[in-house]
């Protein structure tokens, strides 16, 4: 259980920065639009809104597809579960949502740094 438990903890941890790497790029790649968005009047809560609202749809798509194939593999995954149900909904809640915590971090770094985004820098940077 402790192996399974460290290999969980890296994979979220993985998982973490892969959010905020993806995010990080999206930020660099649109800080052009960015800035013409914060010239025009845009406010640094709707971006980062716009930033975080961008990561945690992806985030929920693959939890989602995540979910659904964990449920339908519950024969395969029932020989290494010991005193848990193959589809406990307790589990199952708890794991997602320790992964949209996760996601809206990993996602809130990168959305703070686009708001940090000089309108006048960014629309020079081209």
């Amino acid at each position: 259980a402790g192996l399974v438990g460290g290999f969980a903890i890296g994979a979220l941890v993985l998982t973490a920065f892969g959010i905020f790497g993806m995010l990080s790029y999206v930020v660099n790649t649109r800080a052009r639009e960015i800035g013409v968005r914060m010239a025009l009047g845009a406010r640094r809560q709707s971006v980062v809104g716009m930033v975080v609202r961008y990561g945690v749809a992806h985030a929920v798509a693959g939890m989602a597809i995540g979910l659904v194939v964990a449920l339908l593999a519950t024969r395969s995954i029932a020989t290494v579960l010991f005193d848990v149900g193959t589809s406990d909904p307790a589990t199952l809640g708890a794991v997602t949502l320790l992964l949209i915590v996760a996601t809206l971090l990993a996602c809130w770094l990168p959305a703070r740094r686009a708001a940090a985004i000089d309108p006048v820098e960014a629309i020079r940077l081209e």
